[in-house]
């Protein structure tokens, strides 16, 4: 079956996944993704074959020709065997069912207004997992960044004014962006949002309950 997916996680966080130096939060989220991206999955696979060639000849002085030859073990190695979820058609990749302890009927929401729904995950450390359900044809508050949020869709569509995201999308935002993400009228959105420094809402009411809301 082809592959929808348009917009992917970045090399840097492939890599630091691969690496083990991701928050746990970015952890998730990179691990959500491969569960439904074919391209990611093999990425990591490629960078996990490098990082591996490289700790069986770690100490081994570096010569002309190395890089080239750790990337022919790569072309060797077994292409990664397709993750399955664990329903075909659970909203939920694998990962995120661990984490909520099921599908979407173990989600604890909360409302944050608007008819917008949140369910923070736990993760350790400084960043933050969070799912949030849209309603069909509802907004997120227009915000910027502190850092950086990445966005992945499990369920329905939304668009801003950067580009449309569907099943599997991930949007990275940083603090060039500000935007306001708007769910498809076709269905509810849910999605999985990770984040490493607070959100910067412009209105004023999204201002005042954000400590309480954690976002």
């Amino acid at each position: 079956m082809e592959e929808t997916i348009h917009h992917h996680i970045g090399d840097d966080l492939l890599m630091g996944y691969s690496a083990g130096t991701l928050p746990e939060a970015f952890s998730l989220m990179v691990a959500a993704h491969l569960s439904l991206c074919d391209t990611c999955r093999a990425a990591v696979a490629a960078y996990d074959a490098v990082g591996g060639a490289l700790i069986e000849d770690d100490g081994v002085e570096m010569t002309e020709g190395s890089i080239e030859h750790a990337l022919a073990r790569i072309e060797l190695a077994s292409a990664p065997e397709p993750v399955p979820e664990r329903k075909r058609c659970a909203v939920l990749p694998a990962p995120l069912a661990d984490y909520v302890g099921g599908d979407l009927a173990s989600v604890k929401w909360r409302p944050v207004g608007m008819g917008v729904r949140q369910a923070i995950l736990p993760t350790s450390g400084k960043a933050t997992a969070r799912l949030l359900y849209i309603p069909a044809g509802a907004s997120v508050p227009d915000h910027g960044h502190g850092g950086r949020e990445l966005t992945m869709v499990l369920q329905g569509a939304f668009s801003d004014e950067i580009a449309s995201f569907a099943r599997g999308d991930v949007e990275t935002a940083d603090e060039s962006i500000v935007h306001t993400p708007i769910a498809d009228v076709g269905a509810d959105c849910i999605c999985l949002a990770v984040t490493d420094a607070p959100l910067r809402f412009r209105s004023l009411i999204p201002r005042l309950i954000q400590p309480f809301l954690k976002i």
